[in-house]
């Protein structure tokens, strides 16, 4: 048995077919450095996640504010006292206000979004191509404190010449968030319409369909997922967007009472407030918990459009 493993062990074929090749290293070494970037990718959302929870939770366990009070409180008052001693900690003003300009601009953008793409896609695509697509792109790289300016400076004049009062709120905050997302919609939605494969558009036309029947029956629903995920992105930016919203939507920790009320997002009192206070502090533990319900509420969109999507998958299975 020595001899005969001495004997395999000098085969010089053998052992070459037994190396790994030079090709085969080189996957293997691919694979181990996508795990790698896979695994320190989850390890990092997995801190920030513990992190903000282990923080946010604080305000409940440390500060035995209660849950309930906090999320459903309409008055937001750290710092001064109220009548019999207490501090008021009552968030919904901040949500209602975040979900009221994210929903709005999200419902304002998207039509123009899928107008301008159908018309870059669809309709004129060289046109698209040439003169359109570069906007689009400028529109996305634009600072969020230059739409912030030009909303400080052009949107809020406007809205205080033609419906009176200061100019700031919830209006002003929609418009400008309008803008912002318009481009990240605009660019994901053209995406998913180039997705859409060509013998989609071919089988349309040749049973008949008019091109406008083609786009709405056809093009539109077979991209329904991808321009749900357009949508949600949008909706992303628009509610983690702090500095623009900041500037124009007045800054007022109260429930709205209309479009031209005054109002505060979970973000624009975060930036104000969080630089302001002492670590440890119950002041700075309600921002932190500010902050565990922007994260909470952002993966409830995620969420939630990601079951439109499947759903739609499954209608389409079954037609």
């Amino acid at each position: 048995m020595t001899r005969r493993h001495n004997k395999n062990s000098q085969d010089p074929i053998r052992n070459s077919l037994l190396q790994k090749s030079i090709s085969a290293k080189k996957d293997e070494f691919g694979r181990s450095l996508s795990l790698s970037a896979l695994i320190l990718i989850g390890v990092v959302v997995f801190s920030i996640f513990f992190f903000v929870l282990s923080r946010g939770l604080m305000t409940f366990t440390l500060d035995h504010i209660n849950p309930f009070n906090f999320i459903f409180g309409t008055v937001w008052n750290p710092t001064s006292p109220d009548a019999n001693g207490n501090l008021q900690f009552g968030a919904m003003p901040m949500i209602v206000g975040s979900f009221l300009v994210t929903l709005l601009s999200a419902l304002v953008a998207t039509p123009f979004a899928i107008a301008t793409s159908l018309f870059m896609v669809e309709i004129q695509p060289n046109w698209g191509k040439k003169i359109m697509q570069p906007v689009v792109e400028l529109l996305v790289g634009i600072p969020s404190v230059v739409y912030g300016f030009i909303g400080l400076t052009v949107v809020v004049p406007f809205l205080r010449n033609i419906f009176g009062g200061s100019g700031f709120g919830i209006l002003a905050g929609t418009i400008v968030l309008f803008v912002m997302i318009l481009p990240t919609i605009t660019s994901l939605t053209i995406d998913a319409l180039k997705n859409v494969p060509n013998h989609y558009r071919e089988s349309a036309l040749a049973i008949g369909a008019t091109r406008w029947q083609m786009i709405y029956k056809v093009i539109l629903r077979a991209a329904t997922p991808g321009i749900l995920t357009a949508i949600v992105f949008g909706m992303a930016r628009a509610f983690g967007e702090a500095l623009a919203v900041q500037m124009v939507v007045g800054n007022a920790a109260i429930m709205p009472n209309g479009l031209m009320s005054s109002a505060a997002t979970l973000t624009s009192v975060l930036t104000q407030g969080i630089g302001n206070t002492a670590d440890g502090s119950v002041q700075n533990d309600v921002l932190w918990t500010l902050a565990m319900l922007l994260l909470i509420m952002s993966l409830f969109f995620n969420l939630i459009i990601g079951l439109i999507g499947k759903q739609t998958n499954i209608s389409k299975g079954k037609r």
